[in-house]
């Protein structure tokens, strides 16, 4: 086991854990805080990317999207948006999987690129989508 500094800010430096127990306490707390103010107020430019997307092809179907206008397809565009959130999400495992590791500062630097590949793959799935959603005119 790699000892840790009482001063890295992953580690509780609490009191000496139990006979039979590890010599320190590990504390995710921290590292999910850093995912969380990262990741939640880009998710705002995220929804905003594919709701244009969305929108456009909408809009560049009319007058046959409209058709698109039930209930049904209204939850259609709700669950895809679900969907997309809870894809949003997977930058978490990987964000925090990688904190965890020895390249934790390196990767705070650059970790916008794991962002602008994931907006640049969600926007081509919005596209792909839209295109079979709106060209079949519902």
């Amino acid at each position: 086991m790699v000892a840790m500094s009482p001063s890295d800010a992953r580690f509780d430096s609490g009191q000496p854990e139990p006979p039979g127990k590890p010599m320190t306490t590990f504390s995710v707390g921290p590292l999910v805080a850093s995912a969380l103010r990262y990741w939640e107020p880009r998710r705002i430019l995220y929804n905003m990317l594919l709701a244009a997307i969305v929108a456009g092809y909408f809009l560049a179907a009319l007058p046959a999207s409209r058709s698109l206008l039930t209930l049904d397809g209204v939850f259609w565009l709700f669950f895809l948006a679900v969907l997309a959130n809870v894809c949003y999400c997977a930058a978490y495992v990987v964000d925090i999987f990688v904190q965890l590791s020895p390249l934790r500062e390196g990767w705070l630097r650059i970790r916008w690129i794991l962002y602008l590949v994931g907006l640049l793959f969600a926007g081509i799935i919005a596209r792909f989508f839209a295109i079979a959603t709106f060209s079949s005119g519902g």
